[in-house]
């Protein structure tokens, strides 16, 4: 295996929150070596870790198209059963107010995918300023 290939590996393990012993072992590469990949390759963990938790939100229902779709479903439904019943039923108020409730969760905000990547400004500034950091919120 390649360094590049082991650093690839050691992304994807740090993103799916591996230990670092369990690295080491896995990939053979000594812990002071993964501690110095990990802060030269911080951003590309983060991002993939970003992309690790979009993935398990959509298999599991947490997006924001699947909450939408998951709770337009039932909102239909919902609205078909009132349509069938008396306003003046106690049953009723119960299906208005779960009605309501799915409102409510049709109007939450999911967490917001955030990707960074390291981008140098120049060799004609300050060292201190010699990089900045671009942050994309999708």
């Amino acid at each position: 295996m390649t360094k590049m290939d082991q650093k690839e590996q050691f992304i994807e393990m740090r993103a799916k929150e591996v230990p670092y012993e369990h690295i080491s072992k896995e990939l053979g590469v000594s812990k002071p070596t993964l501690i110095k990949w990990g802060k030269e390759l911080e951003f590309e963990v983060s991002n993939r870790k970003s992309l690790e938790l979009e993935l398990l939100h959509e298999k599991y229902y947490v997006s924001k198209k699947k909450r939408i779709e998951f709770f337009g479903e039932q909102m239909n439904q919902l609205n078909a059963e009132l349509k069938k019943r008396d306003l003046s039923e106690i049953p009723t108020e119960k299906i208005i107010e779960l009605r309501m409730k799915t409102i409510s969760l049709l109007k939450q905000e999911e967490t917001t995918l955030s990707l960074k990547e390291k981008k140098s400004i120049g060799d004609s500034l300050l060292d201190s300023l010699d990089s900045t950091i671009v942050e994309w919120k999708l």
